[in-house]
Parts: structure tokens; C-alpha cells; sequence
């Protein structure tokens, strides 16, 4: 039962994906500071054992004494895990290759599902007024891509604009429907959106009228296109806002997070 004295919850979405390259980790960094923006409080939950959106967002491998590993597996404080990122109101719990013991060590828990659920519920996270958490989830349908999606309130689906992209899309809706009628009834698709696209390639035409006429109401508005400056963001541990913030990369996130703000008001 939820308590009234507490503030109001922030939003959880998962970002998942079972393919990966199909800028899951892109999107979640990108989408958490196009919402920081917008005035939001935001937390990322790096749940990918290669770390990759902890390192997007700046944090070094050296400064990682405390990770998701902890949040899902150790009575340790949040304090000790969560990390202000170098933009202000953007956080992040880092993760590293530690994340990838995580799934057999969780199999011997009973509530190994909800591990991440109440970890993010946890008195302490009131402190950081947050308005949402996106957890970045591995390039698998694994134990701790069910914990998000058990801990979340939605799933964002990047979908890469190129071929055998609807593949396997099947699979992640078919998890998604056995984590709402198991342990998170109130789980919903929040959306797919179209990643590395090229309005000049018939294939990426060709994929979105296919999202579109499978997905329809589904699939953003908004598609992310094929950009060198998202590309080359992460290698100086910025957003693609923060780096290059006038291109075509950066207005698409930034388009993204109005809709998906428009989506929920």
C-alpha cells in the first residue's frame, strides 16, 4: 500500500531492447538531458553490465566504488551509489561488469524479480525530488531486464531503422505481457521510437511505414536520425545537447522528450 505522507513517485520507464546497436544507451542519455532541459530531476539507472551510458555520462571506471550492482544486490546506501553527473539535476547509478554475476546470484532470491522495484522505492530516493528514472537495460531478455521492467511504470522501445528491425520485437512484447500479468499489472508500452534513421534511404521509409502499420499509435512521432554528432558524443562523455547543441541529433531528443511529456499530461 502506498504511503500518502511520501512525495509524489518519479516516473520509471525502461529502456529495452533485446538487439543491441540499436541505440538504447543513446537514447536513454540523450532522453534523460533533453528532460533535464525541460526542468525535470532525473535519474539513470545504468543496468547494463558494459557500463556504457555511465561512461556516456562521464563517470570513469575509477569512480565506480559503488554500482547498481549494490542498488539490486547490497544493503548499501543510496547515497554511496547514486552520482551527479556533470549537468545539473542528472544523475546516474554507474554500473560495471559486476552487473553480469548479477543474474545467477538473483536466481536463489525469491523475490529476485523485485529486487530493482524496491531498491528505487527505497525512503532515501525522496531526497533527490526526482521526476523520472530511465534504466538503461542490457541487450537481453534477462533477469535484470525483467527486475526494470518489474520496477518500471513503462518500456521505451528503440527500434533501428534497418533491416529484420521488427525481428524479435515479438519476443520483448511477448516478456513485457508476462511481467504484467505476473508482477507489474500496471506495465505499459510508453512507445517505439525510430532510431538511426535516413530520411534519404528507402529502407529506413520502408521500416517506418512498417512500425507504423504494425505499431501504429505506438510508434513516436519523433524519429531519431542517422547523426554523426550523436555518434561522437560519447567519446567525450557529453550528451549529444551538451556537445553539439544546434544539431539534428540533439533536436530530435529534444522533440522526443516534449512528446513524451505531451504523451503523459
Amino acid at each position: 500500500m502506498s504511503d500518502p505522507t511520501r512525495p509524489q513517485s518519479p516516473k520509471i520507464i525502461a529502456v529495452a531492447n533485446q538487439k543491441g546497436g540499436v541505440g538504447k544507451t543513446t537514447t536513454t542519455i540523450n532522453l534523460a538531458a533533453a528532460l533535464v532541459e525541460l526542468g525535470m530531476r532525473v535519474l539513470v539507472v545504468d543496468l547494463d553490465p558494459q557500463g556504457n551510458a555511465s561512461t556516456g555520462l562521464g563517470v570513469e571506471p575509477e569512480q565506480r566504488d559503488r554500482t547498481t550492482y549494490d542498488l539490486i544486490m547490497g544493503d548499501v546506501d543510496l547515497a554511496e551509489i547514486i552520482q551527479l553527473t556533470h549537468t545539473e539535476d542528472l544523475y546516474v547509478t554507474p554500473a560495471t561488469i559486476d552487473l553480469s554475476s548479477a543474474d545467477i546470484e538473483m536466481v536463489a532470491n525469491e523475490k529476485r524479480s523485485f529486487l530493482l522495484h524496491d531498491a528505487l522505492r527505497q525512503y532515501a530516493i525522496d531526497g533527490y525530488a526526482l521526476d523520472y528514472i530511465l534504466i538503461d537495460c542490457p541487450p537481453s531478455l534477462s533477469l535484470l531486464t525483467v527486475n526494470a521492467m518489474v520496477a518500471a511504470d513503462s518500456v521505451l522501445v528503440p527500434l533501428q531503422s534497418e533491416f529484420f528491425a521488427l525481428e524479435g520485437l515479438s519476443q520483448l512484447m511477448l516478456t513485457v505481457r508476462e511481467v504484467r500479468q505476473t508482477a507489474n499489472p500496471k506495465l505499459r508500452i510508453e512507445g517505439v521510437v525510430l532510431t538511426m534513421y535516413d530520411q534519404r534511404n528507402n529502407l529506413s521509409r520502408q521500416v517506418e511505414q512498417d512500425a507504423r502499420e504494425n505499431l501504429q499509435d505506438l510508434v513516436f512521432e519523433t524519429v531519431i536520425p542517422r547523426n554523426v554528432r550523436i555518434s561522437e558524443a560519447p567519446s567525450y562523455a557529453l550528451s549529444v545537447l551538451d556537445y553539439d547543441t544546434n544539431s539534428k541529433g540533439s533536436q530530435a531528443y529534444r522533440a522526443l522528450a516534449v512528446e513524451l511529456l505531451n504523451k503523459r499530461s
